[in-house]
């Protein structure tokens, strides 16, 4: 009998173990983790601390560094990274500022990736069942760097949104946070250069690094508008 009762605490004991790392409690504890984060940036927005309130005595590597650390978490709490970009540019000129931004955009899509990994494939993966899905997933896949790379490089596609899509497939780590590196370095020069220039918006390198934001995003939402109509066209 005393083997008996011990044996109930402890069959109850793995089946909560059990239901709590289930996948779909690991995809409910990312969404809530998600929802808190995205309200926390309502609520605080913490963009205005990296460029208004940056302590004064902090400089040179460690600013840097420190900057790159919060760039990370803010963009992993959905805080746009156009605003951070002309932040770094704003606070440490074009070339260290860059450094920051770059960091920052790799330590947060890692951050966003390993939840996305560790808390929705399980639960997501059985999902992809539609045709575009299952392309998309294939794609990732099979052909990680160059697929993200590419995404990367195009400006209309949300950075978030690339981030969870790469977990959910079976993308490795190195290739994804290589393109992400890489692929961020255009468009994310362009801000900080123009947060660099800020004073002098008369300026050629200014009106320049405006120029490549407009271009850029038009090429991407013409590239968006024919897109959606091909698909719709498909159905």
């Amino acid at each position: 009998m005393f083997e008996t009762a011990t044996a109930r605490p402890q069959g109850l004991a793995v089946r909560c173990t059990r239901a709590l790392l289930s996948p779909w409690s690991r995809l409910s504890l990312l969404v809530v983790l998600l929802a808190a984060a995205g309200t926390c940036v309502l609520l605080f927005e913490p963009q205005r601390l990296l460029s208004d309130g940056w302590p004064a005595q902090l400089g040179g590597a460690t600013a840097v560094a420190l900057f790159a650390v919060a760039y990370g978490a803010c963009t992993a709490a959905f805080v746009p990274r156009p605003l951070l970009n002309l932040a770094a540019g704003a606070l440490f000129g074009s070339q260290a500022g860059l450094a920051a931004a770059i960091a920052g955009t790799v330590f947060g899509a890692g951050i966003a990736f390993g939840l996305g990994r560790m808390l929705g494939q399980d639960a997501l993966r059985p999902l992809l069942r539609g045709r575009w899905l299952k392309a998309a997933d294939g794609q990732f896949s099979r052909h990680g760097f160059r697929s993200m790379l590419a995404v990367r490089l195009f400006p209309g596609v949300p950075f978030a949104a690339a981030n969870y899509c790469a977990a959910v497939s079976r993308m490795g780590w190195l290739p994804f946070l290589l393109a992400t590196g890489l692929g961020s370095i255009p468009n994310t020069a362009a801000y900080v250069i123009a947060g660099a220039r800020a004073s002098t918006p008369t300026s050629p390198v200014f009106l320049i690094a405006m120029g490549f934001i407009a271009v850029t995003g038009l090429a991407g939402a013409v590239v968006a508008w024919f897109k959606r109509h091909h698909l719709r066209g498909a159905r």
